[in-house]
């Protein structure tokens, strides 16, 4: 038997539909984590499918830390509406104090430089100098994900995530699945106090 609040309960967990909880439940035999389960499994397939749509909307969103340092960053979605929203201000200012914490000098993989990646690869190299050539390869790839794991916003372990699992794409995914507009980090700029104008 599904209770409306099991129901409820699900989707102030979640912030999916009524009807979205009690189908997840009723899938899910009642069981709660499964429903939750269930509802990201189709929120992702859904996000996904949103992420190919314009977003031309958004807001600039700034954070400063201790004084020291600034971030400035664009965050874009498809509509004025969800722009002025509490879920996606907060979204923005997270991922704002995230890139003034992390660093990040990349927004995405994409946009690291050839040269950049050449380099890296060519230390990676001399680092594992002697091993078989099929080894050496496996052994670039894992540092060259690394690298991408440390330098690019979006491949990023989330700061404010208390399990140390979640990327950055991972939080912004999880809000398209909930919002239901598509998200997408435009650009960001980071100053720190001090800092020559050639740092990153």
């Amino acid at each position: 038997m599904i209770t409306a609040e099991l129901v409820r309960d699900l989707r102030e967990k979640t912030g999916a539909g009524m009807m979205e909880c009690k189908k997840a439940l009723e899938a899910s035999g009642g069981d709660l984590d499964k429903a939750v389960d269930i509802l990201r499994q189709k929120g992702m397939a859904t996000a996904q499918k949103k992420s190919a749509r314009a977003a031309s909307q958004g807001l600039v969103s700034s954070y400063i830390h201790m004084d020291k340092i600034g971030v400035l960053l664009e965050l874009n979605c498809e509509t004025d509406f969800v722009a002025r929203t509490d879920d996606f201000r907060g979204l923005a200012k997270d991922i704002a104090m995230h890139v003034a914490a992390a660093s990040p000098a990349y927004l995405q993989r994409e946009d690291v430089p050839q040269d950049v990646l050449d380099h890296e690869k060519e230390i990676y190299k001399a680092q594992v100098q002697g091993k078989p050539d099929h080894v050496v390869e496996k052994i670039i790839q894992g540092k060259i994900e690394k690298f991408y794991e440390e330098s690019c916003l979006l491949d990023q372990i989330f700061v404010k995530d208390p399990e140390g699992k979640k990327k950055v794409k991972d939080i912004i995914t999880e809000k398209v699945a909930k919002i239901g507009e598509n998200i997408v980090v435009r650009r960001f700029a980071r100053y720190q106090l001090g800092e020559s104008k050639s740092a990153k």
